[in-house]
C-alpha cells in the first residue's frame, strides 16, 4: 500500500451549495483513483466581506462533514 499525503487543497466557490458539490465531486475523484479525503483533517474557512455569509454553515457531503476552521 501507498500513502500520499496532500497538505492543502482549496476549494472556493460563490456559495456553500457550490462548495458542497465540488466538495463531493473530489471525494468522488479521490475514491476512483484509489485515494481517500479524511474528513476528520479536512476543515474549510468563510472568506467574506458581508457579515450574513459568514454565519455559520455547515458542509456536509454523502459520506462526511467538515469542521469550520475561524
Amino acid at each position: 500500500m501507498v500513502h500520499v499525503y496532500t497538505d492543502y487543497v482549496n476549494i472556493m466557490g460563490e456559495s456553500v451549495h457550490t462548495i458542497t458539490k465540488t466538495a463531493e465531486a473530489l471525494a468522488v475523484a479521490s475514491t476512483e483513483i484509489g485515494l481517500e479525503v479524511n474528513a476528520f483533517k479536512t476543515k474549510y474557512m468563510v472568506m467574506s466581506r458581508n457579515k450574513e455569509a459568514r454565519s455559520s454553515h455547515s458542509i456536509k457531503t454523502d459520506n462526511s462533514s467538515y469542521e469550520r476552521e475561524e
